[in-house]
């Protein structure tokens, strides 16, 4: 297990926090949690903690209210997300925890991310938001969640109508404090902390601490541990980076397109989970690309042969996690697409600072579902780039791309020396048409797509977005944030 020295942290009990003492810690192994939550954080891919997740988990796992300061996109969800999730009784059908969004996609997504976390307990959330009839909310919460995610608006008209109740609510989270106080917000967040019990615990987390939040916290926290983490600097060399919105299920033809179309020299291809790298890899090689896996699990001796076989230019593409290519130095890499994209901001840049190197050009493409668009957004504000979008390359796109490759390979081979085929040149010329010889020369170095079919196990499961709000989602981002209060 890799270690790191960290401040404010538990000592050998992680659950009886005491602040001041210092640990070592930098993998979630250390925290002992429930194995259901563990075994989702694998399946999440999540094997190295943020910043923000070092310093809040502990204290939220010992029961400690929490005043986090940390910028958008620093993996703050799960910083709240485990304490949450480690706290709820799933055998008890009844609200237990609430988490305060200030937008319909952040209580969306934040449900989602909890979802995730505790499906393997046993827990279930639900998102609570304006743009959606309430009487299919209404019908979801009979289901007995028991977390709410919710906006302010709509979360307050619910506990008015009492079809929720916080009687039993034992976590209370706000996330982006601080724009549900531009919002305006503030009046509706009160009234919601008032209904829930004094005896619970308090997680609020903030990209800025105005007086208004320290305020907040005053009133309704007891003594918070507070916690700020800077915004690094973060910068992003000369890389094109592209991004192309796709729907999960085809995310896999579209990256075949992709490679075809780009015909990349030595690319990388980044997937969250090693079960994600190790379906892709056979997937690409099913279709007939020089494709290998690398992360955790292979032995150093295979990971070892894998990176001599890139590195030597045999091996063309190379599917990895992102633990598993901390520390890769390679020159040549021209291409990275992020299949998965990344956990945070600094996630983002190692993985597309893979090429670009040595004054070398690159270029990095990013697939997003509908419902990351927030996510890439937080990237783009952390990096202060711009992410172009592109449209997903066709298949015949793909042929065009393979045709242009073959026509690049046969004006390159006028460079080498042939003479030793002039007279069989000759020969074929007089029994045969020039163009006619061209254009056959061409169709053997062309490689035609392959369309082989592929069993994915991640390619049949759409996401919440694509599931739930296909209907609403245009309409509501039509009418914008006309009401101030999510309803």
């Amino acid at each position: 297990m890799h270690l790191r020295l960290i401040r404010h942290f538990p000592g050998e009990n992680i659950r009886g926090y005491k602040k001041g003492v210092q640990l070592y810690l930098k993998t979630f192994d250390i925290l002992e949690l429930d194995q259901r939550i563990q075994s989702a954080i694998d399946q999440l891919g999540f094997a190295e903690m943020t910043p923000i997740q070092k310093e809040a988990i502990p204290p939220g796992l010992a029961g400690k209210d929490i005043l986090g300061q940390a910028p958008a996109g620093t993996g703050k969800t799960v910083a709240f997300g485990i304490p949450l999730v480690d706290k709820v009784d799933p055998k008890l059908n009844r609200v237990q925890g609430v988490v305060i969004c200030p937008t319909r996609e952040l209580a969306m997504q934040v449900a989602r991310e909890l979802n995730k976390l505790g499906g393997p307990k046993g827990v279930r959330a639900l998102a609570v938001y304006g743009g959606q009839p309430i009487k299919v909310q209404i019908r979801e919460l009979k289901r007995r969640p028991q977390i709410i995610v919710g906006t302010p608006g709509r979360l307050l008209d619910h506990l008015n109508r009492r079809t929720i109740r916080l009687g039993q609510v034992s976590v209370v989270v706000l996330d982006e404090a601080d724009e549900m106080l531009d919002m305006g917000f503030i009046e509706d967040i009160t009234a919601i902390l008032a209904k829930a019990p004094q005896e619970r615990q308090t997680l609020l987390f903030s990209a800025t601490i105005p007086r208004e939040i320290e305020a907040l916290a005053r009133e309704f926290m007891k003594d918070p541990v507070t916690i700020r983490i800077k915004p690094t600097e973060i910068v992003v060399p000369g890389i094109k980076q592209e991004y192309i919105e796709v729907a999960e299920r085809r995310k896999f033809d579209v990256l075949c397109n992709l490679l075809d179309v780009h015909c990349p020299q030595a690319a990388i291809v980044f997937a969250r989970t090693k079960q994600r790298v190790d379906e892709v890899t056979a997937a690409l090689s099913a279709r007939g690309y020089s494709a290998e896996a690398i992360h955790g699990d292979l032995p150093q001796s295979k990971r070892d042969a894998v990176m001599g076989r890139f590195r030597s230019g045999s091996l063309r593409i190379l599917v990895a996690t992102d633990v598993a290519a901390r520390g890769l130095d390679i020159d040549d890499v021209t291409h990275v697409y992020n299949f998965d994209i990344p956990q945070d901001p600094e996630s983002y840049v190692h993985r597309i600072g893979r090429t670009g190197r040595a004054g070398r050009s690159g270029t990095a493409t990013t697939f997003i579902t509908r419902g990351q668009r927030r996510n890439l957004r937080i990237i783009e504000s952390r990096t202060r780039g711009k992410i172009q979008r592109q449209p997903a390359p066709t298949l015949n796109d793909a042929i065009k791309g393979q045709r242009k490759l073959a026509r690049e390979q046969l004006v390159e081979s006028l460079e080498h020396d042939n003479h030793n085929y002039h007279k069989m040149a000759d020969e074929l010329l007089q029994e045969y048409d020039a163009v006619d010889l061209v254009s056959a020369a061409l169709r053997l170095l062309t490689k035609e797509p392959n369309t082989t079919p592929v069993q994915l196990s991640f390619a049949n499961a759409p996401d919440f977005e694509e599931r739930k709000g296909r209907k609403k989602s245009g309409r509501w981002q039509k009418r914008g944030y006309k009401s101030r209060r999510g309803k």
